[in-house]
């Protein structure tokens, strides 16, 4: 039987994986272009970090909305409860939930049209972010817009 590190899984070819790479150019666009991200994972929970960055991107010049299975209100905004469910365009889907989660939420952001898709630190996802890619996203991954903004000289 053949092993995954030669492109084979349980005897059938895998694609090869590359791990993704961040494009700083890309990071600067999506920081300093004004634009609608979709928060997945903002609730009206001051004490997780997704409400915290959903701030820092408002400072930055962003619309935001909410995206939470509670479909909650956040900073005065409609909620919802899936990218499905959000009208009209969005520009980034910026998502907080955990990395075995991210797949589907890359997804439905393919689905919905979105233009890039930002995985916050610590969420890793290889193959949804070649499926991003693939369909034409823009991709960040496992990093955060208050880490990278003041990084690249990012200021609202």
């Amino acid at each position: 039987m053949n092993s995954p590190s030669n492109g084979w899984i349980n005897g059938v070819a895998d694609a090869p994986t590359v791990p993704h790479r961040n494009d700083p150019q890309v990071v600067r666009r999506l920081l300093a272009t004004p634009g609608r991200w979709a928060v997945v994972g903002l609730s009206q929970n001051r004490a997780r970090v997704a409400y915290r960055i959903a701030a820092y991107l408002r400072e930055l010049g962003m619309q935001i909305v909410p995206v939470h299975p509670r479909a909650e209100e956040a900073y005065g905004v409609q909620g919802y409860r899936t990218l499905a469910e959000v009208p009209g365009p969005v520009d980034v889907v910026d998502v907080f939930v955990r990395s075995d989660l991210a797949g589907g939420i890359v997804d439905e952001a393919i689905a919905a049209g979105a233009r890039a898709v930002w995985l916050q630190l610590g969420v890793v996802d290889e193959a949804a972010a070649a499926r991003a890619a693939a369909a034409g996203l823009d991709v960040v991954m496992d990093t955060c817009p208050a880490i990278e903004a003041p990084r690249l000289g990012v200021t609202a």
